[in-house]
């Protein structure tokens, strides 16, 4: 992945006393994203981003004409290829397991190789400034009319109800997403003596992404009745079902005995 060789060559550099080379324009976005990720916007000053690539502010200037720009780069090359590869798996009626894994494969090399957006995109949606949450907007409104476009036949074929496909979309961001965002947590507790983001455990989590989708996404058997949502939003079920439960219910305790 050139943009971590290039991070990881400047460091090199730096640990070896080594005058390293002028920053190219994906190494001070790997820089700005990481500290964007770790500080938030407004936790991180342009002094920060030069003196972290031992640059002077005047110079990082160069590139971008202020933080505000270097941050709206940061979101398009992070969202921009999200929005691509959801655009290009859109396809209307049911799931079609070879677009799914396309789909997964991409979101998840992208999000491999750039470690940090998943967290910065975290912070993003909490951010209360004006101007981060426009710049947001700019970048994850085609993000998200990509996504629900992709399910929202697929939904109902699978047998959710209309009003159910905005929190599905959540889910599914949620599942996709959440694995980077927690990265430091996971190997802190669930493989303290692993990579998360080794080849092995992105497979692992792969194969976790393409299970979950197929179970949310996939056809289901449509009920005879389908259940009725009541004044609190709650469901409640015809007697016909509720009799079909309590007989299943039967049977698997005379099994269990």
């Amino acid at each position: 992945m050139p943009t971590k060789s290039a991070t990881s060559t400047v460091r090199r550099l730096r640990r070896e006393g080594a005058a390293p080379p002028l920053p190219t324009r994906e190494v001070i976005l790997d820089t700005a994203e990481r500290l964007f990720a770790v500080r938030g916007v407004d936790g991180v000053a342009v002094r920060d981003l030069a003196r972290e690539m031992h640059l002077t502010a005047p110079s990082l200037y160069n590139h971008f004409p202020s933080k505000q720009a270097l941050y709206d780069a940061v979101l398009e090359r992070g969202l921009h290829p999200i929005a691509n590869v959801l655009g290009r798996a859109w396809h209307p009626g049911a799931l079609r397991p070879d677009r799914m894994r396309a789909t997964l494969d991409g979101l998840t090399a992208h999000l491999a190789e750039h470690p940090h957006l998943a967290r910065l995109l975290q912070r993003a949606l909490l951010e209360e400034t004006g101007t981060v949450q426009t710049l947001f907007a700019r970048w994850m409104g085609p993000v998200y009319r990509e996504g629900l476009a992709l399910i929202r036949e697929t939904a109902d074929a699978a047998g959710w109800d209309a009003d159910e496909v905005p929190h599905l979309a959540l889910g599914l961001f949620g599942m996709v997403f959440a694995y980077f965002t927690n990265t430091a947590a996971l190997q802190r507790v669930v493989t303290p003596s692993g990579d998360p983001l080794s080849a092995r455990a992105l497979a692992v989590q792969r194969r976790f992404l393409e299970k979950a989708v197929y179970r949310l996404l996939g056809p289901q058997p449509r009920p005879a009745t389908r259940p009725k949502a009541g004044r609190d939003g709650s469901y409640r079920y015809s007697r016909t079902i509720r009799r079909r439960e309590t007989h299943h219910g039967r049977d698997a305790g005379q099994d269990h005995r």
